[in-house]
């Protein structure tokens, strides 16, 4: 993975929305158009929210997006946007302290930044970053207007997203990052196949050298979101597990799920089973999140060393 510093010119092959480049392009297009910005930057959550892929208005992207991987981690404000899905803005002497390695390669021509979370389905997808050359208010008009083109953008992403289809992708398919233990498992379309993927993760985890704070965690998300799939959909779901420097990555895939996944309303009927599910989850686990395609729903969550 690369930072920030070094982004010009490392590109990857892998593209965070299938089909999206038209999307991206006009993204960065009407980004470009806000007064006073010089450069826009873009980025989308990739791998379990572990990287992000970045790309911006000053790179070639006629032929095809050029994206470059990052660090979700790196201290930059693009990532904490997406990390806590709150805006970032200041003048660049007002974002220095918390940001000194970042400010500190930025252009002189730039004097204020702004980056703002996108959403889509409810989860943060990306984020953007403008950077102006004249010093700015950030008043709260000129917040709500960030706000609301950071709600456009998640629309049309959204519309990609539904337009895509995934029916051939296997979770077994994707990428695994160089050193990292990964594997799947099918689960079939019966609901006591819950306690086989659970033995499959158990088992995994513990062959890896799992911890077993993050085995038992793992075991109770995993559960609550497979019985899920298999009540909701009728249908069978692919499991996934990817253990990276100590952090773990767990993927379930259904194929027909036509909601998506996300805490608003759950609250409402504490007692219904996906209820109970997405609480545990968005309690046990550092990040969580779905994205749902014209196939089905895929739900993520990460658990980091305690």
């Amino acid at each position: 993975m690369r930072s920030y510093s070094d982004e010009v010119g490392q590109t990857v092959v892998s593209r965070p929305v299938p089909d999206g480049d038209t999307w991206v392009r006009s993204a960065l297009a009407e980004l470009g158009q806000v007064p006073g910005v010089h450069r826009v930057g873009l980025a989308l959550a990739e791998g379990g929210g572990r990287r992000l892929l970045f790309s911006a208005s000053d790179r070639d992207n006629e032929r095809s997006v050029d994206w470059c991987e990052v660090d979700a981690y790196e201290n930059v404000p693009l990532n904490e946007s997406v990390r806590t899905g709150k805006a970032v803005v200041g003048s660049l002497d007002d974002l220095a302290g918390r940001y000194p390695d970042f400010t500190g390669r930025q252009s002189p021509r730039t004097r204020a930044l702004a980056s703002l979370p996108i959403f889509a389905a409810g989860h943060v997808q990306g984020g953007y970053a403008l950077f102006y050359d004249t010093p700015q208010r950030f008043d709260g008009p000129q917040l709500a207007g960030l706000k609301a083109l950071a709600e456009r953008l998640g629309a049309a992403l959204r519309g990609v997203q539904r337009a895509t289809t995934h029916a051939s992708r296997s979770l077994e398919d994707q990428p695994v990052p160089h050193g990292a233990h990964a594997a799947t498992y099918l689960v079939t379309a019966d609901p006591r196949s819950v306690g086989s993927a659970r033995h499959f993760v158990r088992t995994t985890l513990s062959e890896w050298g799992a911890d077993e704070d993050t085995v038992e965690d793992a075991v109770l998300c995993l559960s609550e979101l497979v019985t899920n799939a298999i009540i909701h959909t009728g249908a069978g779901c692919e499991v996934r597990v990817v253990l990276d420097r100590g952090v773990l990555t767990t993927t379930v895939r259904d194929g027909g799920s036509s909601m998506v996944a996300g805490l608003n309303g759950v609250t409402a009927d504490p007692l219904a089973v996906h209820g109970r599910g997405l609480q545990l989850v968005d309690a046990l686990s550092t990040r969580w999140g779905s994205e749902l395609d014209a196939v089905g729903m895929t739900v993520w969550f990460m658990l980091e060393p305690r």
